[in-house]
C-alpha cells in the first residue's frame, strides 16, 4: 500500500525551493530579526503579518480594511488554502472572514513564514488546493544567550499608525523561555490625495510565551501560549466593524531525537485554540436595523510526525487529528418592532483525522524526487435544532450529519545541471465544502451584494495541478527564472443566483446558493530577474499574470492581472537602501457576472533605508521609509469593493537589541 502511495504524491517543486529535513518548502518570508533566511520586510519586526505576507511570490492578499488581510495563494482564497501556527489548525469566527488565521499572531512573535505552494502541503494542511502557509512562532532554544532583550517602537505618518513591543529570553542547555507583547494602534487613514478612509481605524494587543525543558538529552517539552485581542477595528469595505476579536492559543509537544541509523526525530503536539468574533455597527451612520453578529470558534487537536532517513531517502510520516465546533448567529433590531433572531453558522461540529507520507529522494547527476501523499477522513454534525430545522426548508430530506473522505497524491522531478535549474510536477488534490459553503445560512456578501445560504448536498471539489519552472544562472551576479502552474478543478463551489428566493439584507440584490459547477481553470505564470550590477548594487525584477475561468468561460472573481515589481537594492557599509516602483495593469478579464468591477492600471514609488549601529553594546536598527511616494490615489484588484489604498506614508521605526 504505502509503495503504491509513493508512485503518485504531491506538488510542486519550484526552482527557488529550499529542504527543511525531507519537508520540501516553496518560499519562506523571514520575520525575526534573530533568523537568517531570504526575505525580510524593508519594516522589520514592526511591519504587521499582511506586509510580511506580501513578500511571497505566490501570495497576494484581499483587504476589507487597513487590518486582517486574508492570504491568497495561487489566486485561491481561504477555502482552498490551508493556515496553520506551527501546524495547529486554527478556524477564524468571522463569517465575512474578517478575522484569517494570520491576524492572531504578531511578527514579535514569528520566526518564518513558510509557504508551499498548490498540492505540496505541509504534513498538517488538509484541503490545500492552492497551496498551504505554516507560521513558525520565534523560540529561544536550547544553548543560547543567557539573556536576550528585545525592544521596538515605530510610526507612520499616515493613519498615526503607533506600533510598541517588547520581548526577553532565556537559555541554557537545559532550558529556555521567551515571551512579549506588542501593541498597534491606528486612526483612519488617508488615500492619495489626502481625502479620509472612514472606519479604517484598529487597535490590537498580542502577548506570547513559549517554554523547553529537555528531559534528557533526547527528550525534549515544549509550551506556547498566545492571548490576542483585537477592537475598534473599522472595515470601510463592509457594512459592520469589529468591536472584539479575541484568541487564545495553547499546545505542549513533546520531541524525540533518537540516535539510530534510520530514525531521526518524532513530535507530538496537543493543542486548544478559542476564538471570539464580535461584529458591530453602533458606529456607523444611518443603519437602518441594528444588528449584532458574534461568532466563535473551538479547535483542539494533535499531530504526530516521524521523520526517518536512509540512504537516498528523507521521509516523514504524519498523522494529525483536530475537532472544531462554530456557531454564529445574528440578532437584528428593527425600530419600533420585536428583535429579529437568526442562527448563520449551526454550531457545526467537524471531527477530521488524516495520514500523509512524503519522501524527498536524491538522485545521481543533482536529480531529485519528491513524493507525498495525505488522506483524510471527516465527519460533521449540526448541533444547533434551530438552524438544522431552518436549512431544511430550502433542503428537505437533508441530514444532520454528514462524512466525507479527501486527499491529496502527487509527484515532482528536480534537475540541476550547470548553470540551470528544472522542475516538473503534477498532483490531484480534493477539499470538502467549509461550513459557510454547506451550512451559512443568509450570510451577506458586500462584493456582489447577494445573501448566501449554504448546500449540504454539495460534492467534494477536486483540482488537478500541473506545474514547471526553469531558472539560468550563468553567472553568479545574474540569474532569471520562468515558472507556472495550472489547476483544473472538477465540482467547483462557487455562488449560483437562485431567483426563487428573496434576499434578507437591506438593498441586496438577491440571493445566491452555493452549487457545484462542472469544471474552472486557474492558471498562473511569473517571470524573475536578479542582476548584481555592481558590488554594492542589485536590480530585482518580477512579472506576474494569471488567468481564471469557469465552466462557461467567463473570468472568475478576484484574479490578478498583469503585474509587475522592479527595485534597485544598494547596500554601503551598515546602510542599505532600496527604490521599487510597483503596480498592475488594467484588469481587462474581471468577473463581472460575479459582482466584480472593472480596476484601472497603477503605479507607485517606495523608497526606504535602514542602518544597523551599536551603542555601548547595544545593537540598533533604524529604519525610515516613504510608500507611495507620488502620494497615487488607487486600487488594486484585491482591494474589497474598491476601497482605496494608502496615499502618502512615511514611516520610523527602532529595534534595540541587547
Amino acid at each position: 500500500m504505502l509503495g503504491a502511495l509513493l508512485l503518485f504524491t504531491s506538488g510542486v517543486f519550484p526552482v527557488d525551493s529550499i529542504d527543511n529535513g525531507s519537508h520540501t518548502i516553496d518560499e519562506v518570508v523571514v520575520v525575526s530579526s534573530q533568523s537568517e533566511g531570504r526575505k525580510r520586510s524593508a519594516k522589520g519586526v514592526a511591519a504587521s503579518i499582511d506586509e510580511h505576507l506580501s513578500e511571497l511570490s505566490h501570495v497576494n492578499l484581499v483587504r476589507r480594511g487597513s487590518y486582517a488581510w486574508e492570504p491568497v495563494v495561487n489566486n485561491m482564497q481561504t477555502e482552498r488554502v490551508s493556515t496553520t501556527i506551527d501546524g495547529m489548525k486554527i478556524f477564524y469566527a468571522c463569517t465575512d472572514k474578517m478575522d484569517p488565521v494570520t491576524s492572531y499572531v504578531e511578527s514579535s512573535n514569528l520566526q518564518i513564514i513558510l509557504l508551499n505552494s498548490g498540492l505540496n502541503g505541509n504534513p498538517q494542511s488538509t484541503g490545500n488546493i492552492g497551496g498551504s502557509l505554516d507560521l513558525k512562532l520565534r523560540r529561544a532554544g536550547f544553548g543560547g544567550e543567557s539573556f536576550h532583550l528585545n525592544a521596538d517602537a515605530g510610526y507612520e505618518t499616515n493613519g498615526h499608525l503607533q506600533v510598541y513591543g517588547a520581548d526577553a529570553s532565556t537559555s541554557s542547555d537545559r532550558f529556555y523561555m521567551n515571551g512579549g507583547v506588542f501593541y498597534r494602534h491606528a486612526d483612519n487613514y488617508k488615500e492619495g490625495g489626502g481625502k479620509e478612509v472612514r472606519f479604517s481605524q484598529f487597535q490590537k494587543v498580542n502577548v506570547f510565551g513559549n517554554v523547553g525543558v529537555k528531559l534528557t538529552k533526547q527528550d525534549v517539552v515544549e509550551g506556547t501560549f498566545i492571548f490576542d485581542r483585537a477592537n475598534n477595528v473599522g472595515y470601510p469595505a463592509l457594512n459592520m466593524d469589529v468591536k472584539k476579536a479575541e484568541a487564545f492559543i495553547g499546545s505542549v509537544a513533546y520531541k524525540r531525537l533518537f540516535d539510530h541509523p534510520v530514525l531521526n526525530t518524532w513530535e507530538t503536539k496537543l493543542y486548544y485554540n478559542h476564538i471570539t468574533h464580535v461584529m458591530d455597527d453602533t458606529k456607523r451612520p444611518d443603519v437602518e436595523i441594528h444588528m449584532d453578529m458574534p461568532g466563535k470558534s473551538w479547535t483542539s487537536g494533535l499531530y504526530s510526525l516521524l521523520s526517518a532517513s536512509k540512504g537516498v531517502h528523507e521521509a516523514q510520516l504524519n498523522y494529525d487529528l483536530y475537532y472544531n465546533r462554530l456557531f454564529a448567529d445574528m440578532t437584528m433590531y428593527p425600530g419600533g418592532a420585536a428583535p429579529m433572531y437568526m442562527i448563520t453558522w449551526p454550531d457545526v461540529g467537524t471531527l477530521n483525522t488524516g495520514v500523509a507520507l512524503t519522501d524527498a529522494i536524491s538522485l545521481p547527476h543533482q536529480q531529485s524526487l519528491h513524493l507525498s501523499a495525505k488522506v483524510a477522513v471527516q465527519w460533521q454534525k449540526l448541533n444547533s435544532e434551530e438552524g438544522y430545522h431552518a436549512l431544511r426548508v430550502f433542503f428537505p430530506g437533508m441530514k444532520d450529519a454528514y462524512q466525507q473522505t479527501t486527499g491529496r497524491v502527487g509527484a515532482s522531478y528536480a534537475w540541476s545541471p550547470a548553470h540551470w535549474d528544472f522542475s516538473l510536477g503534477t498532483g490531484w488534490g480534493s477539499r470538502a465544502p467549509t461550513v459557510t459553503e454547506a451550512y451559512g445560512y443568509y450570510l451577506n456578501n458586500t462584493f456582489d451584494q447577494y445573501d448566501y445560504i449554504g448546500n449540504p448536498r454539495l460534492k467534494n471539489e477536486s483540482a488537478v495541478e500541473l506545474n514547471g519552472a526553469a531558472k539560468w544562472h550563468p553567472h553568479p551576479r545574474f540569474n532569471i527564472g520562468v515558472d507556472a502552474n495550472a489547476f483544473f478543478f472538477s465540482n467547483y463551489i462557487i455562488g449560483e443566483f437562485e431567483d426563487r428566493l428573496s434576499p434578507m439584507t437591506v438593498d441586496a440584490e438577491g440571493v445566491k446558493v452555493y452549487g457545484n459547477i462542472d469544471h474552472a481553470t486557474i492558471v498562473n505564470t511569473s517571470l524573475k530577474t536578479e542582476w548584481q550590477a555592481l558590488p554594492w548594487l542589485s536590480w530585482h525584477t518580477s512579472l506576474n499574470y494569471s488567468i481564471g475561468k469557469d465552466a462557461e468561460g467567463d473570468p472568475l472573481p478576484l484574479i490578478l492581472p498583469l503585474a509587475y515589481a522592479s527595485s534597485l537594492h544598494c547596500q554601503l557599509s551598515t546602510i542599505n537602501c532600496r527604490l521599487t516602483v510597483r503596480g498592475n495593469a488594467r484588469q481587462v478579464r474581471y468577473g463581472k457576472k460575479y459582482g466584480e468591477t472593472e480596476t484601472p492600471a497603477y503605479a507607485i514609488v517606495n523608497l526606504n533605508a535602514d542602518n544597523t549601529f551599536s551603542i555601548l553594546k547595544t545593537r540598533m536598527t533604524l529604519r525610515a521609509g516613504v510608500e507611495n511616494l507620488f502620494d497615487k490615489a488607487y486600487s488594486t484588484y484585491s482591494d474589497w469593493c474598491n476601497i482605496p489604498q494608502k496615499g502618502r506614508n512615511v514611516y520610523v521605526n527602532l529595534n534595540v537589541s541587547l
